[in-house]
């Protein structure tokens, strides 16, 4: 391996041969056949006027590869101001890439000059004065006219511009290809903020999803945002005033605030952003096709600034797709419901009502608890149907579904078997069989209470079979078809009555 340490000693620079060359340059560009004003142009101009006008950035380098000339491009990108601060000085000396990546360039670069051959169209990564940059380098030894290489000339070309369009192709890929294969919304969204700050240097994002049901934003994503300013803002109600994201879904257009310490939209929550050094706010709504606000998507910077051209270009893109990724899961949610639940009631259907029972039935066995199972049939419906019609009919079945949900609790489960057949699974049993019977009676008669239906009062008594496990089955069918016994028991013996299980 190379030794490095003669690298980091700026010795004295062979400023002879820097001469040969730029005017060799100048013969170069003088000897072509030229018109004369450009001629006489290129006569007046110092080899160091002309390089500083070339476009791409131009270094050279000793055989210790320490720098002796940069031209203005090379000096902009490195952020120094005068040649002086860059001359002698080497690789390790700049902090424009991680130390591996500086010591293997060196070793290149000595290799490219031991060998006297070029290298091209190399793609480098460093950090320069306005973040990272890409370059497409060309390394090419330096020889004095002896033809002894003397030194290396770097050319390389910025196509940051380049590869930060690339890089966001790539993320708006990813993004949508997780859409489109169903991930998780808050997966999704997290994934969009750290491609929007891959994209832009010294913002945070974040993702706010509006409910409408209680006119709030609640938190989506926000990856690197610290976690209890995420739960503060989570629940803002949007309106005129409510802070940057709030105002954006009030007024339905983007919000630009340069300074949160006194714009008058954050007095309610002003405070929250001073907890966590956040300065400046750009949140811009996500509006669905049919124009309805999903939320916001919004920037955070810890300096006082607008958005640059850019940033507000990344946030409007994001944006859409964070609106793309919402309406895909709303809509996945609402196939799912209605794959899951009666249309009528709302109630969950038999395809939901199996695999919540198994899981209801599980947990009881691993915990040792009871669970039981009605089995309900309205005695009388078809005569309301035939007599009154089916739109009484199915405010009669919603006013009832609403009225056993109403009398269980939480973790029971009530269902809409079909027609005019429900069950209800109570999951937590803890009473004795008397004060079971009694809470099952309550529940028969908030069923058979009159329903208030177009000024007219209608009555729907049931019949309830109720089966207990562990005595009546070890399965959801098994105790379904016990209580469906017990229910049929309760039909015969003249309807309106409830009925348990053999072992009940």
């Amino acid at each position: 391996m190379t030794d490095t340490t003669a690298a980091h000693s700026a010795g004295p620079v062979e400023a002879a041969t820097l001469d040969q060359l730029l005017r060799q340059l100048i013969r170069i560009a003088t000897a072509a056949d030229i018109d004369s004003d450009a001629s006489l142009a290129i006569q007046s101009l110092d080899a160091r006027q002309l390089l500083d006008q070339f476009p791409q950035s131009l270094l050279l380098k000793d055989r210790r590869g320490r720098y002796v000339f940069a031209n203005a491009p090379a000096l902009a990108a490195a952020g120094l101001a005068s040649e002086e601060e860059l001359f002698g000085r080497t690789v390790f000396d700049l902090d424009m890439m991680e130390s591996e990546v500086a010591e293997q360039r060196f070793l290149l670069e000595q290799q490219l000059m031991a060998d006297g051959v070029a290298f091209e169209q190399e793609e480098t990564f460093g950090r320069g004065a306005e973040g990272s940059l890409w370059y497409l380098t060309t390394r090419t030894p330096m020889r004095n006219e002896e033809g002894q290489v003397v030194g290396l000339i770097v050319m390389a070309r910025d196509i940051t511009e380049r590869k930060r369009q690339e890089d966001l192709n790539r993320g708006q890929a990813t993004v949508l290809e997780m859409v489109a294969r169903g991930r998780p919304l808050k997966a999704i969204l997290t994934a969009l903020c750290g491609l929007v700050q891959q994209q832009l240097q010294g913002v945070t994002a974040s993702v706010l999803l509006f409910d409408p049901d209680i006119n709030q934003l609640r938190h989506g994503a926000s990856p690197d945002l610290p976690d209890a300013f995420s739960r503060l803002v989570d629940g803002i109600e949007i309106g005129p005033q409510a802070g940057s994201c709030g105002a954006a879904a009030w007024r339905r257009q983007t919000i630009v605030t340069t300074d949160i310490d006194s714009d008058p939209l954050w007095d309610g929550c002003r405070e929250i952003a001073a907890m966590f050094g956040l300065r400046s706010c750009w949140s811009t709504p996500i509006i669905a096709v049919g124009e309805e606000v999903l939320g916001t998507l919004a920037l955070y910077s810890k300096t006082v600034r607008a958005p640059t051209p850019r940033e507000a270009e990344i946030s409007a893109m994001a944006a859409d797709l964070a609106g793309i990724a919402i309406e895909r899961a709303r809509n996945e949610q609402r196939i799912h419901h209605m794959a899951h639940h009666d249309p009528l009631t709302g109630l969950p259907n038999r395809a939901l009502f199996w695999p919540k029972f198994g899981r209801a039935l599980s947990d009881a066995r691993r915990e040792g608890r009871k669970i039981i199972v009605a089995y309900i049939d309205l005695d009388n419906f078809k005569q309301i149907n035939d007599t009154l019609g089916h739109a009484i009919g199915d405010e009669v079945l919603r006013t009832i579904a609403n009225r056993m949900l109403n009398s269980v609790r939480a973790s029971d489960l009530v269902v809409r078997l079909g027609g005019d057949e429900f069950a209800i699974v109570f999951s937590h049993v803890d009473q004795d069989r008397p004060a079971v019977v009694r809470r099952l009676q309550h529940v028969r008669a908030s069923i058979s209470a009159p329903v208030s239906v177009d000024d007219a009062e209608i009555s729907a008594t049931c019949s309830m079979g109720v089966a207990f496990y562990p005595g009546d089955g070890d399965t959801p069918e098994a105790l379904l078809a016990s209580a469906d016994r017990a229910m049929y028991d309760a039909k015969r013996g003249g309807r309106d009555a409830l009925r348990l299980s053999a072992t009940g």
